[in-house]
């Protein structure tokens, strides 16, 4: 059957618009007028639609939406747009913020147990003294480093600057064969020290009046109890460290508790802080952070969730273009919908310096740095964010470099020093001067069954922190789902859409014997997204002024089994109900064989690792509860007005209703919802269509129950309801809420009874 148009609605619909939104060419659209002028009802465009199966675009055309595109990468372009006013700073502020206490695995934050640091070996060098140090930033995990002091008796606190080094290690060498053409080139000043760069930014700060500690990152040097290949080298599955029961990292189970490489070093760098701020000679008051490549990645990640430091450089990766390359620079939900430039201006208005290379960072003087100086002069401090150009050296954190960095701690730390300040040469250390594990001080113990102990460690530090997912009383519980709430609106990272937002375009209108049916387009055009929906609507002057949104596993083909009404879609119609049903992303019209996806697409990358998808892109399961969400603003919209909104999740659709009234609230009247007993926890696989990361860690699905409280909830699926979405109800002073389906029920018929109960 071709597409219809029709002029003649119900009273409870407003005027049609018509539009095209499957034509490509104006050449096209005036053939559709033309043919739907002469033609009238009988009008096809770009085929035919097969209304009788519920079809609203042509078998060929698939929704016009953004997500259909490839999958963002680590290679992308990631702009930064600069709020119009401070106060809206702000709030996109602490929402970034959140995302990467989220992302990295620190939200809430965990306990910071005892470093018991312990300090050896010092090693005297002309105007600095350089000692081993290694501490526990988690109980049997060790951090090391080598902790680099300004020479003399201490009379006076001193500034001190944290110092991750970034890929190479802080031992990296350049070697001497290199050294004449890097000093030729001006990169470097000194054949010895030059040839050890981390190393030599260490010692000139300490020369300079400041303690600065240098640690090593995963994999490097004295850090061997997760090894280089694991933490810099993750090349394939490893079925050994990714079972369900028994796992390490870059598995199911650890992405779905936010544990990751990047999320490790990151605490790692928090503590390191932690251990320079803790010295008796370290002015807490004057603490820096600098690193280069991947330290400034962590250098950049540091200044946005800590707010201790008063002085930044990250350099070498500010940037709008490639985002860092490696598994301890990428993690899930870390830069979706952002990127290192405006991760970098979460550090504002403290100040802040970089500069840019003839690398990834080389349009950061057009592309990035004006837009930071933007925010900056918005914040009344437009001289306190500085980038360097020198694009005529490679990727480095060369001599050059470092003179820039060295004026910028002298301005900001208040060192005093005269301008400019000259990099000294030294002697570099010997293997046993620089390496903190000896007979005395034996190196801890790594591989395989450390990564899976340590793992379960971070389980059990994050259930800590949330209380267990099992509050003792009602403040309790209501302190926790704030919490989890926070948490879930992250890792959904949808707001409800404002009906203005949304653009409606009804494509046919057909009569059947007991009701009227309509297909639309529905458009979120602030994100580029299109839904086909399928409205079923009682004959005119029959509606009660009610929806019910019938959110399946199959998409609006679960109204329509084999092409045919629902005996209870027919119920709800009998009763009143006007009933909506949508292929939300990846179901029915989104697939050229009408299916539904089974797994996620991933970006194009020899290294199955999940942060390098999920890192840049929302998961089906966020996009489809996005859907959801744009549904339900629709259905509250002037286009409908209705006195209650009910959804019904069935067939899979459970899950994905539960996300969604986290964030819609009561806009969503009453729910129900069938779990068909599901976790997150169940998946092995972190492709899978219904992966969604953190979803673990945030109590899964009994949580995502909870958060419904107080409104009207119907579970099927269940044993019991579940202990923390009972109390959450009883918190919520409306215990009878929620409400447990019986044993061994049909789902959708015990949904729709509930839901008829409630007229």
């Amino acid at each position: 059957m071709g597409l219809r148009f029709y002029t003649l609605l119900p009273d409870s619909e407003p005027s049609v618009k018509v539009s095209f939104p499957f034509v490509r060419s104006q050449t096209t659209v005036f053939a559709v007028a033309v043919c739907f002028a002469v033609c009238g009802s009988s009008a096809l465009i770009a085929g035919d639609i097969d209304i009788e199966n519920h079809r609203v675009l042509d078998a060929n055309t698939r929704p016009d939406d953004v997500r259909l595109n490839q999958p963002k990468d680590l290679n992308g372009y990631f702009p930064f747009e600069v709020p119009k006013t401070k106060e809206a700073w702000q709030q996109r502020q602490a929402e970034l913020k959140q995302r990467v206490l989220v992302a990295t695995g620190l939200f809430p934050m965990p306990e910071k147990t005892p470093l018991n640091a312990v300090i050896h070996g010092k090693v005297q060098r002309d105007g600095f003294t350089v000692e081993k140090v290694y501490f526990e930033s988690l109980p049997g995990h060790f951090v090391s480093g080598l902790l680099f002091r300004p020479e003399g008796e201490v009379t006076h606190k001193r500034p001190a600057v944290l110092s991750p080094h970034g890929h190479g290690g802080r031992q990296y060498d350049y070697g001497e064969a290199k050294m004449d053409e890097l000093i030729k080139s001006g990169a470097e000043l000194h054949r010895e020290s030059g040839r050890y760069p981390k190393l030599a930014r260490c010692a000139q700060l300490a020369r300079m009046g400041c303690v600065t500690f240098i640690f090593d990152m995963l994999g490097y040097v004295d850090s061997q109890q997760i090894s280089m290949d694991r933490a810099h080298g993750y090349a394939k599955h490893n079925a050994d460290l990714e079972s369900s029961a028994n796992y390490g990292f870059y598995g199911a189970q650890a992405e779905g508790r936010m544990h990751s490489i990047l999320g490790l070093q990151t605490w790692n760098c928090i503590r390191s802080l932690d251990f320079l701020e803790s010295l008796a000679d370290v002015d807490p008051a004057r603490l820096a952070v600098t690193g280069g490549s991947g330290g400034g990645t962590q250098t950049i990640l540091m200044g946005a969730i800590d707010d201790r430091h008063i002085v930044g450089f990250p350099n070498g990766m500010v940037s709008t273009s490639m985002q860092g390359g490696c598994t301890c620079e990428n993690c899930s939900l870390l830069r979706i919908g952002t990127g290192n430039v405006e991760l970098a201006a979460l550090f504002a208005p403290r100040p802040q310096a970089m500069t840019a290379a003839n690398d990834w960072t080389k349009e950061m003087m057009t592309k990035g740095y004006p837009q930071l100086r933007e925010l900056y002069a918005m914040l009344d401090v437009a001289d306190d964010v500085y980038c360097e150009p020198m694009l005529h050296f490679p990727h480095n954190y060369n001599a050059v470099t470092r003179s820039v960095m060295y004026s910028w701690m002298n301005k900001y730390l208040d060192l005093g020093l005269e301008d400019p300040i000259e990099e000294l040469d030294w002697k570099p250390l010997t293997p046993e001067e620089y390496t903190v594990w000896n007979d005395k001080h034996p190196a801890p113990a790594g591989g395989d069954n450390y990564e899976r102990k340590l793992l379960r460690q971070l389980k059990e530090r994050d259930l800590a922190a949330l209380s267990n997912h099992s509050p003792k009383g009602d403040r309790e519980t209501q302190s926790y789902l704030a919490t989890v709430r926070s948490a879930w609106q992250t890792l959904i990272g949808r707001e409800m859409p404002r009906a203005s937002e949304i653009e409606r375009t009804k494509v046919w209108k057909e009569p059947r014997q007991d009701y009227i049916e309509f297909g639309d387009l529905i458009t979120l055009t602030s994100k580029g997204e299109q839904l086909p929906v399928v409205s079923v609507y009682p004959k005119p002057d029959k509606w009660n002024k009610q929806v019910v949104l019938w959110v399946d596993g199959q998409g609006k083909a679960g109204m329509f089994p084999d092409g045919k009404p629902h005996a209870e879609l027919l119920r709800l119609v009998k009763a009143g109900f006007a009933v909506v049903g949508a292929d939300l992303y990846g179901q029915g019209e989104f697939t050229s064989e009408s299916d539904s996806l089974t797994e996620n697409r991933t970006v194009k990358s020899p290294r199955p690792f999940a942060g390098y998808t999920y890192g840049y892109n929302d998961t089906v399961f966020a996009r489809r509860v996005h859907d959801i969400l744009t549904v339900t603003a629709w259905i509250r919209g002037d286009d409908h007005e209705p006195k209650s909104l009910q959804v019904v999740g069935v067939n899979g659709g459970g899950p994905l209703v539960a996300a969604a009234r986290v964030i819609a609230g009561a806009k969503m009247d009453r729910v129900a919802i069938d779990t068909e007993g599901f976790r997150f926890e169940m998946l092995n696989d972190w492709q899978h269509v219904n992966f969604l990361p953190g979803a673990i860690k945030y109590g899964d699905l009994p949580t995502l129950l909870a958060l419904s409280a107080p409104q009207p909830l119907w579970i099927n699926g269940e044993k019991s309801i579940p202990s923390i979405t009972a109390k959450a109800y009883k918190a919520g002073g409306k215990p009878t809420a929620v409400a447990l389906a019986p044993a061994d029920v049909e789902s959708t018929t015990a949904a729709i009874d509930w839901i008829l109960k409630s007229r």
